[in-house]
């Protein structure tokens, strides 16, 4: 009896520790981030023993999910009016905080030459252009507001083919669904020794510049580790990393 007692105590014991060590944060992510986040997640986890579980989706969606309750410990948007207005509407517990500025391009698989873009996409040659949909996806906005600045948004409106989010654009221009995209620099290191892709950075003059930002959600159930991980994402480890990626750091 006593044998068993003791075996049992022991089970307890080992899937207390286990337990202890399986922690996981479930971190809300814009979908510039979908290949970033994977060596965050690796490098956060080589630090820390704490799991990364990216929950990837336009910036807009995600925060709506937020609104309705979704069970994430932190969001990673791609700009800071959706963690701001979160924050200000008591969804967070700490200040909204800026880890990235990101990078506009226009890109393609085809080698078509970008040096005057704004008039080779009123082009024959040109005949779908992938952009994220502006209302929910900063990095649409952004492209939107380049084109409008450059005077052409309304000749080419026939050719816009929208995204639901950055990676939907992505697809569309690494599997040559669309001519032309714009979407974030971090494409090129994404697919960089899969895909060719052609780029040229679009001016940051004329888009309100894309500063990303980041809260730890109230509804949170990791805190402690969440607030680990929001440091992390301050830290110089996660700045080079950024760095590498095409993000202003």
């Amino acid at each position: 009896m006593k044998t068993k007692s003791s075996f049992i105590i022991a089970l307890v014991f080992l899937f207390a520790t286990i337990n202890s060590f399986a922690q996981e944060l479930k971190v809300a992510v814009a979908a510039n981030l979908q290949g970033v986040i994977k060596v965050l997640g690796k490098d956060f986890k080589q630090k820390t023993g704490i799991d990364i579980q990216p929950i990837v989706g336009s910036s807009g969606n995600l925060s709506t999910q937020i609104k309705n309750g979704a069970p994430f410990d932190l969001f990673l948007s791609a700009d800071m009016s959706f963690p701001e207005s979160l924050f200000k509407d008591g969804f967070s517990i700490k200040e909204p905080a800026v880890y990235a500025y990101g990078s506009l391009i226009i890109c393609s698989t085809q080698n078509i030459g970008f040096e005057n873009w704004e008039r080779l996409l009123m082009t024959r040659r040109i005949k779908k252009i992938a952009i994220a949909n502006p209302a929910i996806a900063p990095y649409g906005k952004a492209a939107e507001e380049s084109l409008k600045l450059k005077g052409v948004l309304d000749d080419i409106q026939s050719k816009l083919v929208t995204g639901e989010s950055i990676s939907q654009v992505n697809t569309y221009v690494t599997t040559g669904t669309v001519d032309v995209g714009f979407t974030t620099r971090a494409l090129v290191k994404d697919v960089e020794g899969k895909t060719t892709i052609y780029w040229k950075e679009i001016d940051p003059k004329t888009y309100t510049p894309i500063k990303q930002g980041m809260i730890i959600l109230k509804q949170s159930k990791e805190s402690a580790n969440a607030l680990k991980f929001y440091e992390y994402m301050l830290s110089p480890a996660a700045k080079k990393i950024l760095k590498e990626y095409g993000y202003g750091v």
